[in-house]
């Protein structure tokens, strides 16, 4: 057996895209990575429909500092720092991706910061 360069998975390609283009707020390019019905569950509520999700996302223009990125077939893991505005919160993506689109995603984190 020979040891063999692994590239990025194409998963890991989209999710990494799809966050970097919610970072410049270019928010046509990151809705492309997206599948229509993507749905999303998070710590301080849930969207289905990716055009829900990025109507908030334009709202909120949060900021990712991604400290590692893990993926095992179409699923792909994050560990990124977020800017809500008030707080930056330590959390954890898990993203499914179909056809190079990711299809569902959750996201954890302490949210206690955020409720004061």
């Amino acid at each position: 057996m020979t040891a063999q360069t692994n590239p990025e998975s194409a998963a890991k390609v989209a999710v990494l895209s799809f966050i970097e283009a919610l970072n410049k707020e270019d928010f046509k390019a990151a809705r492309r990575f997206m599948a229509d019905d993507m749905k999303f569950e998070g710590v301080m509520g849930s969207r289905d429909g990716a055009d829900n999700y990025m109507a908030d996302m334009q709202k909120m223009k949060f900021k990712y500092d991604i400290k590692r990125s893990f993926a095992d077939g179409d699923d792909v893991c994050l560990f990124y720092d977020i800017n809500m505005g008030g707080a930056t919160l330590f959390c954890c993506g898990w993203y499914k991706v179909t056809a190079e689109k990711i299809a569902w995603f959750k996201v954890v984190f302490d949210p206690r910061p955020l409720l004061k």
